[in-house]
């Protein structure tokens, strides 16, 4: 079915029925459907549901708003992406590639909720929020509460992600960095995304998400604790920081990498991620 606005699309999603499925670009989707690992009765497509969904803007100078429907190419490309949040810009050229990157979405990104994908782990790091729609009216919920665990989210069978929305902080620099098995644009088998601000050289607020080593994007608070009101320019602090992650996650084995190698994984790449934060150009 191929509604042509986003009241249409949410008036075809049966709460009580978890056969119906709506669907944007369709790479995850596809792939799982020809695995017979999903088999929907019934597919919504959101390709045609109107220019807006998929529109980039800012609100004022305070925030990014990001179209449920722009593709990882539309946010890799966008300037106003780049003034406002660089990282996204940067994580993009080592996200899958370019023929997906011209058909996946943000909130396709979002609703699969694999943990091994790139973009999650970084906008829970930029505290970004989903506006999510539904025939009952409209909610917010940080991306950090929308994944709630192993490729599930809390969105009702009748809700869609209308759009992502990043606070926009002059001051604040952020990093991703991903540790794969095989090329650059592979899954990543851990991320670590990175956002921070510096008040008088310490800093002042941060965030430290891992991904891919863990069953959904989490903080690493205790991490956060060793570098808040800390100077980061010492390195003792950064090896405290990164000691504390590897220690703090609940981390997931698998046959290729045990969970001591991941367990070491987190502590190099999250001093690695911590320092290109530090390096990286305010958005």
């Amino acid at each position: 079915m191929q509604p042509r606005s986003l009241r249409e699309a949410l008036a075809l999603l049966d709460p009580e029925d978890p056969d119906v499925r709506p669907f944007a670009g369709g790479t995850a989707m596809m792939l799982m459907m020809k695995a017979g690992v999903l088999r929907p009765r019934r597919l919504v497509s959101l390709q045609s549901i109107g220019a807006g969904c998929a529109a980039i803007s800012t609100a004022g100078e305070g925030e990014l708003r990001i179209g449920a429907l722009a593709t990882l190419s539309a946010l890799e490309l966008s300037p106003l992406v780049r003034r406002a949040a660089p990282a996204i810009c940067e994580a993009m050229p080592r996200l899958s590639n370019v023929r997906v990157r011209n058909v996946a979405t943000v909130g396709g990104a979002l609703a699969h909720a694999d943990p091994h994908m790139d973009l999650p782990p970084l906008l829970c790091a930029l505290e970004a929020r989903a506006l999510i729609a539904s025939p009952r009216g409209e909610r917010e919920l940080p991306v950090e509460a929308l994944i709630t665990g192993y490729m599930e989210t809390a969105l009702r069978r009748d809700e869609l992600i209308a759009e992502i929305r990043v606070p926009v902080r002059p001051q604040r620099t952020a990093a991703y960095l991903k540790c794969t098995t095989r090329s650059a644009d592979d899954w990543p088998a851990l991320g670590v995304a990175v956002s921070l601000e510096r008040s008088g050289g310490a800093v002042h607020s941060c965030s430290v998400v891992i991904a891919a080593a863990t069953d959904r994007p989490t903080r690493a608070r205790q991490a956060e604790a060793e570098l808040r009101g800390r100077d980061p320019d010492d390195p003792s602090v950064v090896a405290r920081a990164a000691e504390a992650a590897a220690a703090e996650l609940t981390l997931h084995g698998d046959p290729q990498l045990s969970l001591d190698y991941k367990r070491q994984l987190v502590r190099v790449y999250a001093g690695r991620a911590i320092r290109a934060a530090l390096r990286a150009a305010p958005g």
